[in-house]
């Protein structure tokens, strides 16, 4: 599927400058754990000061997925679409906002005993040149420890059975 604007992002989806990576193992099957995921509006259970929701599409491969992260008075607003679902395993996005621009994807891979590795790995274009390269792991609230504690409320929440 070829959504609005495909040669914008053709050209968000090559991996930026700004890498970002996080992972837990969740105590729980991969197709639990990968429903989970791909439930966006409950991401904003887990990721802190975020509100997630579909702005097009059913949540899917060509949905366009909105996550406004507001801290007082600033506010980050992500515009992500989905590439590529690969149920249990991977969904790709792509992030083709205004400021947050790259390519991210997040891996379910199974383990023993019914558990499940996460990977959540974001590759962003960085806006301001130096400046921004330099601020990058001080600016972006997606930052490695954020995204981190991120993920492991997330795998406490999926143990417990609160997600999906």
């Amino acid at each position: 599927m070829t959504p609005e604007g495909g040669d914008a992002l053709r050209e968000v989806s090559q991996p930026g400058a700004g890498e970002v990576t996080a992972t837990v193992i969740v105590d729980a099957p991969a197709p639990r754990v990968f429903a989970a995921l791909t439930a966006w509006e409950r991401q904003s259970d887990w990721i802190p000061f975020t509100t997630v929701r579909v702005v097009e599409g059913d949540g899917g491969e060509g949905s366009l997925v909105e996550a406004v992260t507001a801290l007082g008075p600033a506010v980050l607003r992500d515009e992500m679409r989905v590439v590529r679902v690969d149920a249990p395993y991977e969904v790709g996005v792509v992030h083709c906002g205004k400021l947050l621009r790259g390519p991210g994807v997040l891996r379910c891979t199974p383990l023993k005993r019914g558990r499940t590795q996460v990977v959540w790995h974001e590759w962003f274009h960085l806006p301001g040149g130096p400046a921004g390269r330099v601020a990058w792991p001080v600016l972006w609230p997606g930052s490695k420890f954020s995204l981190t504690q991120a993920l492991r409320k997330f795998g406490r929440m999926v143990e417990r059975g609160l997600l999906p």
